[in-house]
C-alpha cells in the first residue's frame, strides 16, 4: 500500500482537484490519500477563531462568508458530485459559532481550524466517486488518537495503530485528513478534536504509513522536490535527488518547509522511503529520502522570517545557571512557544522565536516575572547546512548581523535588513 499526501496548494481550485484525481488514478488506486485544507483555508479559519474569541460578530460573519463562497465556487466547477456532506459540515461550523466561547483559545482553535481538512476531503471524495473511482472517506479524528495537548497533539501510537489497521483495508482508495486527531474518552468528558501542529499533514501521512507498513509515502508539492533553498529567496536552486533520513530530519528541524519536522522519524523506524514530487509534473522523479549511503554535501539554505530575538537578564544580577535555565524553559513550555535558536553568556540568555501574535505577548509577560526582557522584532533567521565562508557572505549582503552560531555542519545567522 502507498500513502499519498496532497497539500493545500495542490487542491486550491477545481483544476487542482481534477489533477489530484488524475494522479491517484494513474499511480495510487487503493492508496491512502491524505489531504490538507484547500488553498489558504487554514489561514482563513485562524481569522475566524480570532473573530469568534474576540466576539467580533460582523468580522466573524464576513470571514464565514468568504470561507463558504470559496468552497462553493470549487464545488460549482466540479458539478455533478454529491456535496451534501460539505454543506452539513458548514452548517455544523455555523451552529458551533452561534454559541458563546466556552473553552480556552487553543482548544477552540482546534475545533474550528480542523474544519478545513474535513471540507477539502469531503469535496475530493465526492468528486472521485462522481468520476467512478471507488473511495472510502475516513474521518481521521476517529482513528488518530492523541493526548489533550491542543494545537500540538501527541500521538497515542498503540491506540492509533489499532484503529487504522481495523479501518483501512481492501483495494478501495482511502481519503482522509491531515493535521487532525482526537483526544478524550467516553467517561463523560467527551471526545475533542486536536491538531498535530501547523503544517502537520505530512506527519499524518507518516502516521498512516507506519501503522500500515506502507510501501512508500509520496508528498505532492508545487516544487520539483527538495531544493537546497526556497525559490522565493534564491534564483538558482539545486534539486537534492536523494537524502538520508538524518539529513532530511536536520533540514526539517531547522525549518525547511517542504517537510514537517515530525514526519521522518516514524518512516525511518520502519525503513519506509519518502518521495517528494511535483503535482505539476507528476512524471518527474523528485527527491527520494531513505536508506541512502551518501550524506548531503550541497550547501542548503533555510530562511525563517518574522523572527523575534529575545534577551533575558536576571533581575538579581545572578548568573545564567541551571536554576535560571530551568525557569526559562518552563516558561516557554507553559506558553507553548518553540525556540528556534538559543545562546547564553554568563549574565544573559538569548532566544529566537517566531513572532506569533497569539502567544508572544503571553510569553513576554511571564518572562518579565523573573527577568529583565529586551527584544528586537522584524528579524530573519538564516540557517545554512554544510556552509563555508562564501555561502555566509552571500546571504549577508545588505544585512546587519545580530547573532551568529556555528557548529561543524550548520551556521545560523540572525539578521536585520539594512
Amino acid at each position: 500500500m502507498k500513502v499519498f499526501k496532497f497539500g493545500g496548494a495542490s487542491v486550491k481550485d477545481a483544476a487542482g482537484v481534477r489533477n489530484l484525481a488524475d494522479i491517484v488514478q494513474a499511480q495510487g488506486q487503493g492508496a491512502v490519500v491524505v489531504i490538507s485544507a484547500m488553498g489558504k483555508t487554514t489561514n482563513a479559519l485562524e481569522e475566524v477563531v480570532r473573530a469568534y474569541m474576540n466576539r467580533q460578530a460582523d468580522e466573524l460573519q464576513r470571514q464565514l462568508q468568504i470561507l463558504q463562497t470559496y468552497h462553493e465556487s470549487i464545488m460549482g466547477e466540479l458539478a455533478g458530485g454529491d456535496f451534501s456532506a460539505v454543506h452539513q459540515t458548514l452548517r455544523t461550523l455555523s451552529d458551533y459559532l452561534r454559541r458563546p466561547p466556552s473553552a480556552r483559545y487553543d482548544e477552540t482553535y482546534d475545533q474550528i481550524v480542523s474544519i478545513g481538512e474535513l471540507l477539502s476531503t469531503q469535496i475530493v471524495a465526492a468528486y472521485l466517486s462522481h468520476i467512478g473511482l471507488p473511495v472510502r472517506w475516513v474521518d481521521a479524528r476517529e482513528v488518530v488518537r492523541t493526548d489533550a495537548t491542543f494545537r500540538e497533539g501527541r500521538v497515542d501510537w498503540d491506540a492509533t495503530q489499532q484503529r487504522i489497521v481495523k479501518t483501512v483495508k481492501g483495494p478501495v482508495t482511502t481519503i482522509t485528513q491531515g493535521f487532525i486527531g482526537q483526544t478524550g474518552s467516553p467517561d463523560g468528558t467527551g471526545y475533542r478534536t486536536t491538531t498535530l501542529g501547523r503544517e502537520g499533514s505530512d506527519y499524518t501521512a507518516a502516521i498512516f504509513a507506519y501503522c500500515l507498513d506502507a510501501e512508500s509515502v509520496t508528498i505532492w508539492k508545487d516544487v520539483p522536490g527538495v531544493l537546497n533553498a526556497d525559490p522565493k529567496y534564491f534564483d538558482e536552486t539545486v534539486l537534492l535527488e536523494k537524502l538520508t533520513y538524518q539529513d532530511a530530519i536536520e533540514l526539517a528541524y531547522y525549518g525547511a518547509t517542504v517537510i514537517h519536522p515530525k514526519t521522518m522519524k516514524p518512516l525511518q523506524n520502519k525503513g519506509i522511503p519518502l518521495y517528494v514530487r511535483s503535482f505539476v509534473q507528476p512524471g518527474a522523479p523528485g527527491t527520494m529520502i531513505g536508506n541512502v549511503e551518501q550524506r548531503l554535501t550541497t550547501p542548503s539554505f533555510i530562511f525563517k522570517v518574522n523572527q523575534v530575538l529575545i534577551s533575558l537578564h536576571p533581575n538579581d544580577f545572578s548568573f545564567i545557571a541551571e536554576d535560571n535555565l530551568s525557569r526559562i524553559f518552563g516558561r516557554f513550555a507553559q506558553v507553548g512557544v518553540k525556540i528556534n535558536l538559543m545562546q547564553n553568556t554568563a549574565i544573559s540568555f538569548s532566544v529566537v522565536v517566531d513572532n506569533n501574535p497569539d502567544r508572544l505577548p503571553a510569553l513576554l509577560t511571564v518572562l518579565r516575572q523573573d527577568f529583565r526582557v529586551t527584544y528586537n522584532d522584524g528579524l530573519e533567521l538564516i540557517t545554512i547546512r554544510h556552509y563555508d565562508q562564501p555561502t555566509i557572505d552571500r546571504v549577508l549582503v545588505d544585512k546587519k548581523l545580530l547573532l551568529e552560531q556555528k557548529s561543524r555542519y550548520t551556521a545560523q545567522l540572525v539578521v536585520k535588513n539594512l
